[in-house]
């Protein structure tokens, strides 16, 4: 399998938010999760895998940076790479592919994604390089969600053969597939509705999705045929895979989740197996 260069990012979407606000961080992505900060542990999951050979990061800010010792001697000591937030997470994305050879693999996840681990971005990024598309994402089965994380908040995608949540993982994997990220900065504003997205596909989708009649497979193939792409999706068997942290809710399960998972000396449940 390729090493892919993986990019993390950690730039913030407004000037207020009531995460920040609840828990007094400069930056979300400086939440403090059962003694370790959010971005740490990402870096520390893409640190584990054998997957990656580079991580770089998109934000926080300077100041967010300045604040945090440890990322400080991380950036110091190149063991990852530093850039200043674009305006927008999908921005970001566009101008960090940019940065990389058109023949590199390119692992994209976000900060606030506390429960990721080695394991799961390797599982993600040999899924994603035997895939044969251009574009992969990473999906988690609602089902298996809602079973290990009963009162964990998440956007569902509703399809015939099931339900599924995002797990903001995404693999570009060749030079078209880079041109996904601009399609993202147009549809990023209705991230949350899958009733939008699944417009973009036409009419007669938007109706088979509405009744329960797409399948996931079928909404792939029509997106792919909207963007001229080859994207497919890598199902998870992780529900931890699932989790990050929107809102102060979700802050204060993952809090629960982390420090039960802590006291028992294990990884958080995954509901796999």
């Amino acid at each position: 399998m390729k090493d892919f260069t993986s990019v993390i990012l950690a730039g913030e979407r407004a000037d207020r938010d009531p995460l920040r606000d609840e828990t007094g961080v400069a930056c979300k992505a400086l939440l403090d999760i059962d003694g370790t900060i959010m971005i740490r542990r990402v870096i520390n999951a893409l640190d584990d895998a054998v997957s990656i050979g580079s991580i770089h990061l998109s934000g926080p800010t300077e100041a967010c940076v300045k604040s945090d010792a440890g990322l400080v001697d991380l950036i110091d000591e190149k063991r990852i790479d530093w850039t200043p937030p674009g305006p927008s997470p999908s921005t970001s994305a566009y101008d960090m592919l940019g940065r990389f050879p058109e023949s590199q693999p390119v692992l994209i996840t976000t900060a606030d994604h506390p429960l990721l681990t080695g394991e799961i971005v390797d599982h993600f990024c040999r899924d994603s390089a035997q895939s044969g598309c251009d574009v992969v994402v990473g999906l988690a089965p609602y089902d298996l969600v809602r079973q290990t994380y009963p009162d964990l908040k998440k956007t569902v995608l509703r399809f015939r053969d099931g339900g599924y949540c995002g797990c903001n993982l995404f693999a570009f994997l060749t030079e078209d597939g880079r041109r996904v990220a601009d399609f993202w900065r147009q549809v990023e504003k209705d991230r949350k509705k899958p009733l939008v997205v699944i417009r973009l596909l036409g009419l007669w989708a938007l109706l088979r999705y509405k009744m329960g009649w797409l399948s996931l497979d079928a909404a792939l193939a029509g997106l792919s045929r909207r963007v001229g792409l080859r994207i497919g999706v890598v199902i998870l068997p992780y529900a931890h895979a699932s989790v990050d942290v929107d809102s102060v809710s979700d802050y204060l399960l993952v809090q629960r989740y982390s420090k039960e998972a802590s006291a028992r000396g294990a990884e958080p449940e995954t509901g796999a197996g």
